[in-house]
């Protein structure tokens, strides 16, 4: 899920590239070269991208979705193509979202959950693996608090700071120890203090309140980053990871942010998509080269995709973190106590290194 705005703003979504399914939402099939507005979309809270559809969370807590709905993902009781938002059909107070290959998930102001789209092995978690194109309560699942969807399993993370998975796993994406398919939630084994999730194609990361990182499931591509590309049917402890506060995963690839701004990755690299400058995959995490003067502050990915975004953020020049004191100094203690004469050589410092 990627957060556009808080939600007593919301912003405005823009879309782009392949769009034979109208994922792109502006009312066409055409594929989009350059951004272009999402038709009627306002006051957006949070968006989450499947595999040829799109999901938006808006801030009066109703839900639109577009692109392709095949198997009914797009929740407006319909299995037709919509190359423009529509409203998914019966839900309120969303606080979170998810998407996967082809279902959807929303979690309530009250803690339960909703599903909707494919369900051939059981990632709506209803108890069937009937499809459904409106949203069906999840079973069983209370106090949720976020919500993801991978190729065709779910994760849950309650606010207890455990987590709920459920669909397929026979690569062990549930975590529970076994490769028996799940139609209703179950306890993803030995997690706790978990406050943040991403799931992949058929392995999943849990951020974990101490910084650390759990991973799960799939590895043929080193995606769980131990070293090995032995499946993992419980969670273990990414080694070589701390101070984490972010992370991401796309198909067969994991991502992971560190409280320095330092960025992880590691998995399959066939396109690039660990950004490393080559196309070697990567069996551990990686660090990243970060461009110089930034830092990055935010990453995202999606179970379906081969590449990832990164939000970098300009790091404040020591001059500048020196203007930002004494102005705040000033604020606290008379005048003379901080020269004038040192504010005002630090500003026009600043000021001749930005028109610079």
């Amino acid at each position: 899920m990627l957060p556009c705005a808080p939600a007593a703003y919301g912003y405005q979504v823009y879309a782009w590239g392949y769009n034979v399914h109208g994922q792109i939402g502006d009312g066409t099939t055409t594929t989009r070269l350059s951004p272009v507005p999402v038709s009627g979309l306002t006051n957006v809270a949070s968006i989450a991208v499947g595999n040829f559809f799109s999901v938006a969370a808006l801030s009066d807590g109703t839900v639109r979705a577009w692109g392709d709905n095949g198997s009914g993902q797009l929740g407006d009781g319909t299995t037709t193509i919509r190359t423009t938002p529509v409203p998914v059909s019966g839900l309120a107070n969303v606080t979170s979202i998810g998407a996967g290959f082809y279902h959807s998930l929303a979690v309530l102001s009250d803690g339960t959950a909703r599903a909707w789209g494919n369900n051939q092995f059981g990632e709506l978690g209803d108890g069937t693996t009937t499809r459904r194109s409106r949203p069906v309560n999840v079973s069983s699942l209370a106090n949720a608090a976020l919500i993801a969807g991978g190729d065709s399993a779910s994760v849950a993370v309650l606010n207890d700071g455990t987590a709920r998975a459920w669909g397929n796993n026979t690569r062990g994406q549930v975590g529970d120890g076994t490769t028996t398919n799940r139609s209703i939630p179950v306890m993803v084994s030995g997690l706790a203090g978990v406050t943040s999730l991403a799931v992949g194609g058929h392995h999943a990361l849990a951020l974990l309140t101490d910084g650390t990182v759990q991973a799960w499931g799939h590895n043929t591509s080193g995606q769980l980053g131990d070293g090995t590309i032995t499946r993992r049917l419980t969670p273990f402890t990414v080694p070589g990871l701390t101070n984490i506060v972010d992370v991401a995963a796309t198909l067969t690839a994991s991502f992971a942010l560190s409280a320095d701004g330092t960025l992880w990755s590691w998995g399959a690299n066939n396109v690039g998509q660990l950004g490393l400058g080559d196309f070697s995959s990567r069996f551990v995490p990686t660090q990243v080269a970060t461009p110089a003067g930034y830092r990055f502050t935010d990453i995202a990915g999606g179970p379906a995709g081969y590449h990832m975004l990164a939000l970098a953020t300009p790091i404040p020049e020591p001059s500048t973190l020196m203007l930002v004191a004494l102005v705040m100094a000033s604020l606290f203690f008379p005048w003379r106590r901080v020269p004038r004469w040192a504010v005002s050589s630090l500003f026009h410092e600043y000021r001749g290194r930005r028109s610079g």
